[in-house]
């Protein structure tokens, strides 16, 4: 088989997404930035279990055209794993707009003309459930519409980024397939010391910095999970031009809800015990059946990715019990 392609390779799903296709014995290549993305990616091999040896790392940016010319030879596969995920939503929304399409087209344009089988990219729920809906149930049919008045940044561009990508491989593409996977709230165990907002959200709760638990109603799924519906995807020759929402079974859950099985499991005393002031919030229905019908994914339970994501950070030094 033909080297397999990873785009941010140093990031949370990207790390495990790597550490897996290792372990299945595939030579890899993955895409960073910088030479401190290179150290990461390897130590955070060593903490999946993951001989780096059939590991090469290469340097790309989504905003530029160097090296992904380098980074795609010879690869029938590519995962575009790699997204800008701002701190904090930027004043000018084409801040994040501009770069996540653009960057999506780039390792599309360069697929193509490499002659690759296969693109999975991961976009998100954001793409898909982010506009009101009666019931608030949502599956693959489901898109977020990027000209709601009030939609934050950071989800208007992914569903930019996504609706660009089918264009692109419907218009362009020649003949390298698309598939799409949408993941709802990632958590589950981190590979790399560099935390995303989703285990800042984890550590918050845990210290007690956060004095009570963030108004939300979230789908949540664990990094590992996301990792495998990517190769299952990638494998699958039905699965061509087809979106996955990536979700746990069964009910949809809330930050206090989280706080509750951190304080229950692992002894999280200051965990909130109350939630922000509001109106109450539709709990969503978001179907899963897809990728366990078509591709056999069977996601981990919530709870048991709730603990391990604390068990992770705490193994790390990156939080504390207080």
């Amino acid at each position: 088989m033909s080297t397999v392609l990873i785009t941010g390779g140093s990031g949370y799903v990207g790390t495990q997404l790597v550490a897996a296709l290792l372990r299945s014995g595939r030579d890899v290549r993955a895409t960073v930035r910088s030479s401190a993305g290179e150290a990461e990616l390897r130590a955070a091999m060593r903490r999946g279990g993951a001989d780096d040896a059939r590991l090469r790392i290469v340097r790309a940016s989504l905003d530029a055209d160097d090296g992904w010319g380098a980074a795609v030879a010879g690869c029938e596969e590519i995962h575009h794993v790699a997204s800008p995920i701002p701190v904090a939503q930027p004043d000018d929304p084409d801040d994040l707009i501009v770069p996540a399409r653009e960057g999506t087209l780039r390792v599309l344009r360069a697929a193509r003309n490499a002659g690759a089988r296969r693109v999975v990219l991961t976009s998100s729920f954001a793409a898909i459930g982010y506009t009101p809906k009666p019931g608030a149930e949502f599956s693959e049919a489901d898109w977020t519409d990027p000209d709601m008045p009030g939609l934050a940044p950071y989800p208007r561009s992914k569903v930019v980024a996504e609706r660009a990508a089918w264009d692109f491989v419907e218009k362009e593409g020649g003949d390298t397939e698309l598939v799409v996977v949408n993941p709802t709230f990632v958590l589950g165990p981190t590979l790399t010391t560099r935390l995303g907002s989703s285990a800042y959200l984890i550590k918050g709760l845990m210290e007690g910095t956060m004095p009570v638990a963030p108004r939300a109603r979230m789908g949540v799924v664990d990094v590992r999970d996301v990792a495998d519906l990517h190769v299952r995807a990638m494998a699958a020759p039905a699965a061509a031009g087809r979106r996955f929402l990536a979700v746990a079974d069964g009910p949809t859950t809330s930050f206090l809800e989280v706080a509750a099985v951190l304080r229950a499991r692992l002894g999280a005393e200051k965990a909130p015990t109350e939630e922000a002031p509001g109106d109450d919030l539709p709990r969503p229905i978001i179907h899963n059946d897809r990728a366990r019908d078509e591709l056999g994914w069977r996601p981990r339970p919530v709870g048991t990715t709730i603990v391990e994501t604390a068990e992770s950070l705490l193994a790390l030094k990156l939080a504390s019990l207080g």
